[in-house]
């Protein structure tokens, strides 16, 4: 179920003059949706690649508390000081005549060393580093949710541009109606068998038409802007669509299969998955926090009072850390970690009732949609019949312009609602491949 069922794909062009762009932009529906779900195109993209960028940035962060932590120093110092403030006392009889001074210095002290530090064993650590992978994960699964709602955006945005021109299209072809009933009001007149009233009726017919078509002009410059506000893209760039506006009727799907594709498909919902992961590993995180972790430490160089004499020094060892009292902090972070698991499972739960919602929606929505056209369209065409009737009993002079007015007003109404169905039908359609999450897949 491609989204070409949507629109009669047409050629995207790019013509350049010196790197100028040479005319309007011919845009496709799948090359609209390609630029702005691009890193560069809309900004909600772009902010979810940040996003994703920070989270690859917080898994490594984490990941460095289990890796070594060596650092290396080179120090020379010349220093004074006073033994006396160190607690250094030494009580010498007078009779001795020995005299120890309570100043030291200054003397010169070279100290070249590497220490390193490892973590041995902290299960606590090693949680945080799984629940930082799995936030990596929900963080894609982000972006593929940001792309595909971009470009649910754009595709509906492009198809209210089609139906701007599409009504832009036909407010022309009632203008040119209008005038040519109003020339064959002024031949019947010429002719003998018209009155001036009629000529005055198309005239206003005109009037009104024209008008029409200054407002379906201005409402295709308001939707061409949305489409590229949509895609990121200047303003003033001037657009032709190569796609058109079109009915293609589809094969319904079951309300089984679509609740199916969508939990299969939807990236927001792999993404909540996710994120209940992290906050369950999180929450086991803090608990650990308890058990005892064990690391390792050393530190070798050499010590002296210049390169001369330095002389090589060394310690090692093994520390095991056990926590004992914090005041509560611990606690406190696994009552709040556990909360954050259980709102996680919360969304999780409403999510999974949500999807289904929009599922069912869409598929009544398209059927509806789909009804719909088929109304419209054996609407139009009754209405075209009846002006084509109401022309010839106005030429044959069994009918007067009345007639043929009423017609073509209700041919015109018919036309709209045609190209209304159309439009509600191909927006229901990408209402549905979003509930499925699977609109840039079938716009590709």
């Amino acid at each position: 179920m491609k989204l070409a069922w949507i629109l009669v794909a047409g050629a995207v062009c790019w013509a350049a003059d010196d790197g100028a762009q040479r005319g309007p932009l011919e845009l496709s529906l799948r090359r609209a949706v390609e630029i702005a779900i691009s890193p560069e195109g809309n900004m909600n993209v772009v902010l979810a690649g940040e996003a994703l960028k920070q989270a690859r940035g917080r898994s490594l962060e984490s990941r460095a508390s289990l890796l070594p932590d060596l650092e290396s120093s080179v120090t020379y110092e010349n220093r004074t000081t006073n033994l006396a403030a160190l607690g250094f006392r030494v009580q010498i009889p007078a009779f001795l005549g020995i005299s120890i001074p309570t100043f030291a210095g200054p003397f010169n002290t070279f100290d070249a060393r590497v220490s390193g530090t490892q973590s041995v064993f902290d299960y606590s650590a090693i949680k945080r580093w799984q629940a930082s992978k799995t936030g990596v994960s929900a963080a894609k699964q982000d972006v593929e949710t940001t792309q595909e709602r971009v470009a649910a955006q754009v595709a509906r945005a492009y198809l209210a541009a089609v139906k701007a021109d599409t009504d832009v299209e036909t407010a022309q072809a009632n203008v040119e109606l209008a005038l040519a009933l109003w020339k064959q009001a002024e031949n019947e007149k010429a002719a003998g068998t018209g009155t001036g009233i009629e000529i005055t009726r198309a005239k206003v017919q005109l009037a009104n038409d024209r008008q029409r078509l200054l407002e379906a002009q201005n409402a295709r410059h308001a939707a061409d802007l949305r489409l590229l506000k949509a895609m990121s893209m200047r303003l003033d760039t001037g657009l032709k669509l190569t796609d058109r506006m079109a009915y293609v009727p589809v094969e319904p799907e079951t309300l089984e299969q679509a609740r199916k594709a969508a939990l299969d498909g939807r990236p927001d919902w792999k993404a909540q998955q996710e994120r209940e992961a992290n906050a369950r590993i999180s929450a086991s995180a803090v608990k650990m926090e308890r058990v005892p972790s064990v690391a390792a430490f050393a530190d070798y160089g050499s010590l002296g009072t210049g390169l001369d004499n330095a002389l090589p020094t060394r310690t090692y060892g093994v520390s095991v850390r056990v926590p004992v009292f914090d005041g509560g902090k611990r606690d406190a972070r696994r009552a709040e970690s556990a909360s954050a698991y259980r709102a996680e499972k919360a969304r999780t739960n409403d999510l999974k009732e949500q999807i289904e919602l929009d599922v069912r929606l869409a598929l009544d929505d398209l059927q509806a949609a789909d009804d719909e056209v088929k109304v419209a369209q054996e609407g139009l065409g009754l209405a075209e019949n009846e002006l084509a009737h109401a022309r010839r009993r106005y030429d044959a002079g069994v009918a007067t312009g009345v007639e043929v007015t009423d017609a073509q007003t209700r041919l015109e109404r018919a036309k709209e609602n045609s190209t209304s169905a159309v439009y509600n039908f191909n927006v229901a359609r990408i209402d549905l491949a979003q509930a499925m999450g699977r609109v840039r897949t079938e716009i590709r």
